[in-house]
């Protein structure tokens, strides 16, 4: 009988607490949203390979994935979301004040929802006898160039930041939890741009081998990536948004520094027709006389007659820079640049489409989902 009693109480213990119960521990929680489109969640690891001898060997180059999917499919085509530089996939999920962020939004839109680390960045393993040198961002670099850019005045249109999130004099400086609790997402990312390309090639490839065609959002060091990937594999790229992509062509960002990029677009091998082989010499550029209008740069092109991406000709992308972003007078240029190759880009500045106010990390600033919508508007009409 005492066993019998015994059994019910240790039963009755792990049996699920009332709701009145749940309550004082749900207070206790860090900010959550709830996502009720979402079916199902998961992960894997898309490409590495081993390297080493023997039993001593170890995989490099795998990157990791993380997938939502919601409850009811709606789009025909799946939304692979790639992070910047010293970001991972966390940026998408949910914003540093405890909103929703990009990933949500648009599973609940009816995407089915990848998102990744970069290779030797964030879950996905850098091993320092295989990988080089890493770079880390500092306090100082993230708040001139993402979060209290209006207080820096950098740039000339930094002054319009007003859509960082938080409140006070510390807005968007080391100290203020809002800022705290992004920066505490910055991770190290490899220093070579090179690699870094590399390596993504070759993941890419298996991630779209696996999961088929779809549509690739890029923001940052990552739009770079977009270029490459539909390079790799042309036929499984439906659609490229890049979020204020690493550029101009041919030029170190004014504001952002960075080496050239000897393709244009990429500083690693892309494919042009005629081919490229040695583009110091097979891919000479010019720099516009002047910009196309006050507050712009003066863009380099190809110099004509202009070689073609093949690769990319055809392909639906829409680049976007925001108002008070470094990008906003240099991302015309990569629009520029890949309509001169045969690609149908398009540009849209967000203050023109009354969007005002954002900066580089438009993602999880406080209008991030007003952003949102419009993309999702341009990938039904334009991903097909």
């Amino acid at each position: 009988m005492f066993r019998i009693a015994t059994l019910f109480a240790a039963i009755a213990a792990l049996a699920p607490a009332s709701r009145a119960d749940e309550l004082p521990a749900l207070k206790s929680l860090p900010p959550t949203v709830e996502v009720k489109a979402l079916g199902r969640h998961g992960y894997f690891y898309a490409g590495g390979k081993y390297v080493g001898e023997g039993e001593n060997r170890i995989m490099a180059g795998q990157m990791y994935v993380e997938v939502l999917v919601p409850k009811k499919v709606r789009q025909p085509w799946p939304l692979v979301l790639v992070h910047g530089a010293a970001q991972t996939a966390t940026n998408w999920i949910q914003t540093p004040d405890g909103r929703k962020g990009w990933a949500d939004y648009f599973v609940e839109q009816g995407y089915v929802v990848y998102m990744v680390d970069q290779p030797a960045r964030g879950r996905s393993p850098w091993h320092p006898q295989v990988n080089g040198g890493l770079r880390m961002f500092s306090t100082g670099a993230i708040e001139k160039q993402f979060t209290a850019t209006e207080q820096y005045k950098v740039w000339p249109n930094a002054v319009k930041h007003t859509q960082w999130p938080g409140e006070g004099p510390g807005k968007g400086k080391a100290g203020d939890p809002v800022f705290d609790a992004f920066y505490a997402t910055q991770v190290e990312s490899l220093a070579s741009t090179e690699e870094t390309q590399s390596l993504i090639r070759d993941a890419f490839a298996a991630l779209l081998d696996r999961i088929g065609p779809s549509i690739i959002l890029t923001h940052s060091q990552s739009g770079a990536f977009g270029w490459i990937i539909a390079d790799v594999r042309p036929k499984l790229v439906k659609a490229i948004v890049a979020i204020e992509p690493a550029g101009p062509p041919f030029l170190p960002s004014k504001f952002a520094g960075g080496s050239p990029r000897a393709y244009g677009l990429t500083e690693t091998p892309i494919a042009y027709d005629p081919p490229v082989r040695d583009p110091k010499t097979d891919l000479p550029f010019v720099v516009q006389d002047r910009p196309d209008a006050p507050g712009l740069i003066a863009c380099a092109l190809q110099k004509e007659p202009a070689r073609k991406l093949p690769n990319l000709v055809g392909k639906p992308v829409l680049i976007v820079a925001s108002e008070a972003s470094y990008h906003s007078e240099s991302d015309h240029c990569m629009a520029k640049y890949l309509v001169q190759g045969g690609v149908p880009a398009e540009y849209v500045n967000l203050a023109d489409k009354g969007i005002h106010g954002n900066a580089h990390m438009m993602m999880i600033e406080k209008n991030n989902l007003e952003i949102a919508a419009m993309l999702h508007d341009w990938m039904k009409k334009k991903a097909r």
